[in-house]
């Protein structure tokens, strides 16, 4: 019974450090190595710990675990489209590649522009982060000349140059794997759907495609430029509809496909009978399309980690091989929607 008004009176005061360590029974250091995560604590004696801390509600002081070990335990991700397939998913990889490694994340929004860049990276400086993450899908530093202050490590998740860490997918791979499986099926030529010129991803998806189709001898017919949206792909699917000679279509991402596929339905043309589509992400319904779709995967989870792990080398000072860029294989995934070409009479 002394020990329930001793409790009541932690939290009518804030529960501290101190009255953690007398539930627990262990001293105020012990307390401070559980709250920052130190090895250096018995795993029954850590659950102790935080069983008291669960029972007082008590949370640890972000400055002074700071200045006990350095850091804030946060990083910040600057992002300027939370909207896309792509990038919603590398949001959530990289929080929970944050969260598995013990740090959480602050998500700042912001314009592909060099002062909106800074500005943004400036807020999430004053909030306390040991390091920031910029999703960009734009060669910032061709388009725009921006650049980061010093201070505090950077990694970019993207396939453009720069004089940071830079992790992507292996966009060209991706588009050279979807050509070439069209081409292996018999098409004598690949149409493609590509995405907004100022992309990254997009202009080496179409490289891909493109050396791919030189490379092979086969005629390479003109671009068509969309904005990642179904409805992009839709008008365009129906100028290749009406296109006799259009057997094989190879779209710059999923949304797009599915655009392709509706104007070619529509049009009476058959997939993948009359003309084969390849799409590219392998988004989450990408199997329940009608017909289900080929396309290509990337691996969101590994890329969103790869870039998570380089920051965090950045953030301990940990050598990593000098600034470079880092790539992840994508992966074709062959569905319905692809098939050899029917023999003309």
């Amino acid at each position: 019974m002394a020990e329930e008004p001793r409790r009541r009176r932690a939290r009518a005061g804030g529960p501290s450090m101190v009255d953690v360590a007398a539930i627990a029974g262990v001293s105020p250091i012990t307390v401070s190595r559980v709250a920052n995560g130190s090895p250096a604590v018995v795993e029954e004696t850590r659950e102790r710990v935080l069983a008291a801390m669960e029972e007082l509600g008590y949370r640890p002081n972000t400055a002074a675990r700071a200045l006990a070990t350095g850091r804030f335990g946060t990083i910040g991700l600057i992002t300027f489209n939370v909207s896309t397939h792509g990038n919603s998913r590398m949001i959530a990889g990289i929080a929970t590649a944050a969260a598995d490694a013990g740090y959480s994340v602050t998500l700042m929004t912001a314009a592909p522009r060099q002062g909106d860049v800074r500005g943004a990276y400036a807020r999430l400086t004053e909030q306390a982060v040991d390091g920031v993450i910029v999703l960009t899908d734009e060669d910032l530093e061709d388009a725009h000349g921006y650049t980061l202050p010093a201070g505090v490590p950077v990694v970019l998740a993207s396939g453009g140059t720069s004089k940071y860490h830079a992790v992507d997918s292996d966009q060209s791979l991706g588009g050279r794997q979807a050509t070439e499986f069209l081409l292996s099926l018999g098409h004598r030529s690949v149409h493609h759907v590509a995405g907004p010129p100022t992309s990254f991803s997009a202009t080496s998806r179409r490289s891909g495609w493109r050396t791919t189709l030189q490379a092979a001898g086969q005629r390479t017919p003109r671009v068509l430029v969309g904005d990642w949206t179904s409805d992009s792909g839709y008008r365009h699917g129906q100028r290749l509809a009406a296109d006799p000679q259009v057997t094989a279509v190879f779209a710059a991402n999923d949304q797009m496909a599915l655009g392709v596929m509706l104007a070619l339905h529509e049009a009476g043309r058959d997939v993948p009978g009359e003309v084969s589509v390849v799409g590219f992400d392998d988004m989450a319904d990408a199997a329940a399309f009608w017909p289900p779709l080929t396309t290509v995967r990337q691996r969101f989870d590994d890329v969103s980690r790869l870039c998570v792990d380089t920051l965090l080398h950045e953030i301990r000072h940990e050598p990593a091989g000098g600034v470079g860029r880092h790539v992840v294989p994508t992966q074709l995934v062959v569905r319905q929607s692809a098939g050899p070409p029917r023999r003309r009479r």
